[in-house]
C-alpha cells in the first residue's frame, strides 16, 4: 500500500485528489495539510505513524513557506518520503527549482487521473515522474547550447531585475556582493543576446524562465 500525504492550500483540490485516490486499491491517503510548513512538520515527526511514502506537494501556498522550500526540507530528512509536485505553475524556473530541491516528479493539475496514479506509483518506486509537457520543456532545455542556458542563480538575478530592484538591492536580497550581481548580469546579457535590463527581462519571460 502506498501511503500518500496531500499538501495543498485549496480545500477543493485536496477533496478532489482524495476522492480520486480513494478509488485506487494500492493507494491510501493518510492525511491532508493546507500549509507547506505542516507537511514538513508531519514528515519530521518521527513519532507519527504511519508516515507517507509519497507527498503530493503544491508549489505555492497562501502563507508560510513555499512548496519548493518544503520539498527541500523534507528531502533532507533522514527517512524522507518521495515528493511529487502537483501544481498549476509550469515555468522553467519553477520546474528546475522543484527538481533541484529534491522532487521526484512534477505534474500539472490538469494531468489526466491515470497519469497522476501512474506518477504516484512511479515516485513510490523511486522513479522520476514528469507530465509530458514538463518533460518536453526539460528536454528542450537540456538540448540547448550550454552557453545560452541561464543558471538557477542567473534566473534568480533576472527575476529580481524584473521587480525593478537596483544592483545593490538585488545583492542584499540574494546575499551576494554588488560585483557578483554585475557579473551575473553580464553573463545574462550575453546568453540572452540582449543589451539592457528591460530586454533581459522580456527575453526571460518569453522563454518562461520567470513569471
Amino acid at each position: 500500500m502506498i501511503r500518500v500525504l496531500l499538501a495543498d492550500d485549496h480545500p477543493i483540490v485536496r477533496a478532489g485528489l482524495s476522492a480520486l485516490l480513494a478509488n485506487a486499491a494500492d493507494i491510501d491517503v493518510i492525511g491532508e495539510v493546507a500549509k507547506a510548513d505542516d507537511a514538513v512538520a508531519w514528515c519530521a515527526d518521527t513519532d507519527r505513524s504511519p508516515q507517507p511514502d509519497v507527498v503530493l506537494m503544491d508549489l505555492r501556498f497562501g502563507e508560510g513557506m513555499s512548496g519548493v522550500e518544503a520539498t527541500r526540507r523534507i528531502h533532507g530528512l533522514p527517512r524522507a518520503p518521495h515528493l511529487l509536485v502537483v501544481t498549476n505553475y509550469d515555468t522553467d524556473a519553477d520546474i528546475l527549482a522543484a527538481i533541484e530541491a529534491g522532487a521526484s516528479g512534477y505534474l500539472l493539475k490538469d494531468t489526466a487521473p491515470a497519469e497522476l496514479l501512474a506518477a504516484i506509483r512511479a515516485a513510490a518506486a523511486g522513479e522520476s515522474a514528469l507530465s509530458p509537457s514538463v518533460a518536453t520543456r526539460l528536454l528542450t532545455r537540456v538540448r540547448a547550447t550550454p552557453d545560452t542556458v541561464l543558471t538557477p542563480r542567473e534566473i534568480d538575478v533576472v527575476a529580481q531585475v524584473a521587480t525593478g530592484r537596483s544592483n545593490r538591492e538585488i545583492a542584499k536580497a540574494l546575499h551576494v556582493s554588488e560585483m557578483t550581481v554585475k557579473s551575473h548580469l553580464v553573463h545574462i546579457f550575453n546568453k540572452l543576446g540582449v543589451g539592457s535590463r528591460t530586454a533581459a527581462v522580456a527575453s526571460a519571460r518569453r522563454q518562461g524562465l520567470i513569471d
